[in-house]
């Protein structure tokens, strides 16, 4: 087994489409209306349609961006952080640097969605998080 696609409701497919393709750049490959899959196997579904998917008003779907995220990395991240400023991001928080010495900046979607975007996790990054009281239990070919 192998998973697949998340998939993240929404609330205007083509407000949210626009986002991902214009901020995040990905691409359509599937569109099905109320369904799309874009590139990276990230779906999007209408809210109505997921909804009458699960036999339920659409007023009972919650909405939280707190508890998860959809996580990217961008090998040109100092670019990409300066490129948000021209869209209308609403922010967790600016470009900052983990412990570990990763560089990552946190923002919301449209709909509230929270979307990480990081340096590539590598060998270096992990060799620098091995250090100290750090403990790797993962293997460094799987990331790189």
């Amino acid at each position: 087994m192998k998973m697949k696609n998340p998939m993240l409701v929404v609330t205007d497919m083509n407000r949210s489409v626009t986002f991902y393709q214009k901020v995040l750049g990905l691409h359509v490959i599937m569109d099905f209306g109320a369904n799309v899959t874009l590139t990276g196997g990230l779906s999007l579904q209408t809210r109505e349609s997921w909804a009458e998917f699960l036999g339920i008003h659409p007023s009972e779907l919650g909405w939280c961006g707190k508890v998860s995220e959809i996580y990217f990395e961008e090998d040109d991240f100092d670019a990409f952080a300066g490129n948000l400023r021209a869209f209308d991001i609403h922010y967790v928080h600016p470009a900052m640097t983990h412990t570990w010495g990763q560089r990552v900046v946190r923002f919301y979607d449209p709909d509230g969605h929270l979307i990480e975007v990081g340096t590539p996790i590598c060998k270096k990054t992990c060799a620098n998080a091995c250090t100290g009281l750090f403990v790797c239990s993962f293997r460094f070919s799987a990331l790189c």
